[in-house]
């Protein structure tokens, strides 16, 4: 990050601009959006740029910029559209305490000037460094059609009535009746009785939240899909936006994370299999304590967290507490993995039914019907089972399964480092030893991808595993 994002305070205060052109006009048409202080100083001035001096919202100099001019400015904008004269008075400007931006050379520039969604005194700035303008305005478009115009007088309203707040306890409790209120409370107040609606409905809505001394604890068990973000569900995010205490396990990508509110506590709970980890009371017992402390708790799971991921045990824990909770589901690595490789997880005259089976449980390599795994058109979602590969491979052709039934093995499921490899029941284990795979595996047993073009390896043989300069 080149450029860290702030509000600056220009109220009252100096902004001024060189140049009295098009370009000129153009920044004044966002900073007249202020309550600055805005002096324009050209010889040639444009005449809307005029009409502006004549209606009183900014002042004028007849004159390019000239030493003093700029003390005490806050700001100062090159726009003069002439190089030579946008670094003369520049310097002036730097050497007087504004900070300068120069139109269309961001190399001497101090600050940009980003696109700007208004719903004062809401603001939404949206920078791209100088890379990509038209990306930016494309999501400043976006968040025009989604923010509703009424943003702007409940901010302005709830921000008038904020001291009367301050007598309900900092934290959980104060953010609640301001939830209630901005995405509630205040705009049906408004809809059914207009801005004197927003008042009654603010004060109402205080009475109710004087009873509560403490906040309530509640957890939330959120599955956060196979790893890529836009894979999560709209209730995964708005729980990751509201949480006071997020518990994750290691699957977790960092971008997910990165949509925490900034403010939560973030705890790594990760469990890895025949490797150090957290034990699972100690788990359960991080999730009772902040819970009973009045948190809003997200356990936040890989995949969907009703599949291997001990929920019933987090849940029994505590239920024991009278802890309320509720669970959001997700998008499992099976069905991930059956999108990313263009299969179906069933397919009529095919399979009508699909096995999910974890290599290993609490007492080592898991145990299972294999003669029905091993039958004909049989098809697995295989959790966790790249060090039991072996012991599976061997326990399905003991019971019948064709060496030659196609496994496709997806590491690291919609992540940017995703890797996907076709093999068979008979190269199973050298496949992974072959091409270390250290990352999370879903193993798809009885499904090959449908386009070689997306596999990373394709391994039939032995003879035919190609070598590390042929992957490189």
């Amino acid at each position: 990050m080149k450029h860290f994002p702030i509000f600056i305070t220009v109220e009252g205060r100096r902004i001024i601009i060189s140049g009295g052109q098009e370009a000129a006009l153009a920044k004044l048409r966002l900073l007249l959006k202020t309550s600055a202080s805005i002096t324009v100083y050209a010889e040639d001035i444009h005449k809307d740029i005029m009409k502006l001096a004549t209606e009183g919202k900014i002042t004028i100099v007849n004159r390019a910029l000239a030493k003093g001019d700029a003390i005490c400015a806050t700001l100062f904008y090159g726009a003069n559209e002439d190089k030579i004269e946008d670094a003369r008075s520049a310097k002036i400007a730097r050497e007087e305490g504004a900070l300068i931006n120069i139109v269309d050379n961001l190399n001497d520039s101090q600050f940009i000037t980003p696109a700007i969604v208004d719903r004062d005194p809401v603001t939404i700035a949206i920078g791209t460094e100088g890379a990509a303008p038209v990306l930016a305005r494309a999501i400043k478009s976006d968040l025009e059609k989604t923010l509703p115009a009424h943003l702007g007088i409940l901010a302005k309203i709830g921000k008038a009535f904020r001291e009367n707040v301050n007598i309900l306890p900092m934290g959980r409790i104060r953010r609640d009746f301001w939830t209630e209120f901005y995405f509630k409370k205040g705009p049906e107040a408004l809809e059914f009785n207009g801005i004197a609606g927003i008042e009654k409905s603010l004060q109402s809505l205080l009475n109710v939240f004087k009873s509560k001394k403490t906040a309530e604890g509640h957890a939330v068990f959120v599955s956060a899909g196979p790893g890529d973000p836009d894979l999560l569900t709209l209730k995964a995010r708005k729980e990751l936006d509201i949480a006071d205490v997020i518990i994750h396990d290691r699957l977790i990508s960092n971008e997910i994370l990165e949509l925490a509110r900034r403010e939560a506590v973030i705890i790594n709970a990760g469990k890895e299999g025949f490797g150090p980890s957290i034990s699972q009371n100690e788990i359960n017992d991080l999730i009772i304590e902040h819970a009973l402390k009045g948190a809003r708790v997200v356990r936040l799971k890989g995949g969907d967290c009703s599949i291997y991921g001990r929920l019933d045990e987090e849940i029994d824990a505590i239920s024991k507490f009278g802890i309320n909770y509720h669970i959001i589901p997700g998008i499992t690595a099976a069905s991930a993995s059956a999108a990313v490789i263009k299969q179906s997880l069933t397919k009529r005259n095919r399979n009508g039914s699909i096995s999910f089976l974890t290599g290993h449980d609490m007492k080592g390599y898991a145990d299972y019907d294999w003669q029905k795994l091993a039958k004909k058109n049989s098809i697995v979602a295989i959790y966790m089972g790249k060090k039991a590969s072996r012991f599976i491979q061997g326990r399905l052709i003991m019971h019948g399964a064709d060496p030659k039934t196609p496994i496709s093995l997806i590491e690291n499921v919609s992540k940017k480092n995703q890797r996907i490899f076709s093999t068979t029941l008979s190269e199973l284990p050298k496949c992974i030893l072959q091409y270390d795979i250290s990352g999370p595996v879903l193993t798809l047993y009885g499904l090959a991808p449908r386009e070689a073009s997306h596999v990373t390896a394709f391994i039939d043989h032995p003879n035919d595993m190609p070598s590390e300069m042929e992957l490189a």
